[in-house]
């Protein structure tokens, strides 16, 4: 009788679990992006990057996300040219965001900036947290 109820428990476990398996693999990972950047010259390459990405990735691609850090954060007001860059990431849904610690850094005030820019306190943290995530990171 023990051993009719350890073979059927058995065999449970393995048909059962190597169904779940199964259907974790047929169903393949997004691939998230995250670009570190000191430089707001930079976006419009990474947005051109980013467009590639998401031609050759298909239905594997997944978000995509600029974090600005550093000096550059001076360069972000009042900067037409950047504002024209920050909608065009929206309509690619590409999200950009500044470090908060480079805004105090330089002493930047955050309600100068574009609306459709997200404030990150601490860029280089969320840099780390979503690489622990598994988004793909390039620092530049």
């Amino acid at each position: 009788m023990k051993n009719i109820i350890l073979y059927t428990t058995t065999m449970f476990l393995l048909l059962f679990g190597t169904s779940q398996l199964q259907a974790q693999n047929s169903n393949p990972k997004k691939n998230n992006y995250l670009v570190l950047s000191k430089n707001i010259q930079q976006l419009k390459p990474i947005l051109l990057t980013a467009s590639k990405l998401k031609k050759e990735d298909g239905k594997n691609y997944g978000e995509f996300y600029v974090v600005i850090c550093g000096k550059t954060v001076n360069s972000i007001s009042g900067n037409t040219e950047f504002n024209i860059l920050l909608e065009k990431a929206k309509v690619q849904n590409i999200k950009v965001f500044v470090c908060g610690i480079s805004l105090s850094k330089f002493d930047i005030n955050p309600e100068i900036l574009p609306a459709n820019l997200a404030i990150t306190p601490n860029g280089i943290l969320f840099g780390f947290q979503l690489t622990k995530k598994g988004f793909i990171t390039l620092t530049i």
